[in-house]
């Protein structure tokens, strides 16, 4: 079994940061791959980044340069760090496990389908 508890979120400013915490308990011991996902009120789930167990990442366009995916092996964390935050970024945050490498998937580990494990989310509200 693997759960997913994220943490972080709140309101802010446009141009702010944020960090989010994904901590992860996971007995199966076969997760490989974790993502941090978005959904925003009447949007679609899109992915914002991916991580594997060997710290190879991939970002969806709007997170490049902006967002920073992590993961700090002896918590069992994966975090994501959000800086120059636009209101656009307005959304329920949530973090995904995937029993495999992001890296084997046609969709880079950004798309929500392969992911079986998921975590509550946490809001994040940017203000213009």
């Amino acid at each position: 079994q693997v759960q997913l508890v994220e943490s972080g979120g709140e309101s802010v400013q446009a141009g702010g940061s944020l960090r989010l915490s994904c901590a992860i308990s996971d007995s199966t011991g076969v997760t490989v791959s974790w993502a941090w996902f978005r959904q925003a009120p009447g949007k679609q789930r899109e992915g914002v980044a991916a991580i594997d167990s060997d710290g190879a990442t991939n970002y969806a366009d709007s997170a490049k340069a902006r967002f920073v995916i992590s993961k700090d092996d002896a918590k069992n964390i994966i975090y994501l760090q959000m800086d120059s935050l636009k209101p656009e970024d307005t959304a329920m945050y949530f973090c995904a496990a995937f029993a495999g490498s992001w890296r084997s998937l046609m969709s880079r580990g950004l798309a929500p389908y392969a992911y079986s494990d998921w975590g509550q989310g946490t809001q994040v509200t940017v203000s213009s």
